[in-house]
């Protein structure tokens, strides 16, 4: 997989003031407004680094988890320099802002899709779909066994000639 280049990529809300907490209650509105349930906050070192949630899908209930990145956040910040000479701390605290304030416009902006039936829940979420057992999403296990399931899958409908 290929990365656009910094130099061709404007990186949204990197200087967002808008609170975590904030962020993080306007993702539950929205999610709660569009069916989901068993809404809980993961928390690591006292800090929020994602959100557990249940859709409800043809009378059956499916987990998922969205996680927030705020390391590689604060990662592409350092190495970027675009937090100047800020402390370690204050540079984490503006990763966590970046990462919940992107998340909030991403869900908003799914959700909108899934309004106007663009798309459907599980079209969205599929990737987040959370294995407990496991601690993994489907996206992580597929990620882990090098997408073998999607090979296997298109071998067998002949997808790729």
């Amino acid at each position: 997989m290929t990365k656009a280049s910094p130099k061709t990529i404007n990186i949204k809300n990197y200087t967002s003031q808008v609170p975590v907490k904030r962020s993080v209650q306007r993702i539950e509105d929205c999610l709660i407004k569009y069916g989901a349930k068993n809404i809980i906050k993961i928390i690591e070192g006292g800090k929020i680094t994602g959100l557990a949630f249940v859709i409800e899908v043809n009378g059956v209930d499916y987990p998922f988890k969205l996680p927030a990145r705020i390391d590689r956040i604060q990662k592409y910040f350092k190495d970027k320099g675009t937090t100047g000479k800020t402390s370690i701390q204050r540079s984490y605290e503006q990763a966590e802002r970046t990462a919940w304030r992107l998340l909030q416009e991403l869900i908003e902006i799914q959700m909108s899709l899934v309004y106007l039936e663009q798309v459907d829940m599980m079209e969205i979420f599929l990737p987040y779909m959370y294995d407990a057992e496991k601690n993994e999403t489907l996206f992580e296990k597929m990620k882990y066994n090098d997408f073998r399931l999607l090979e296997d899958k298109m071998k067998s409908l002949d997808c790729r000639g």
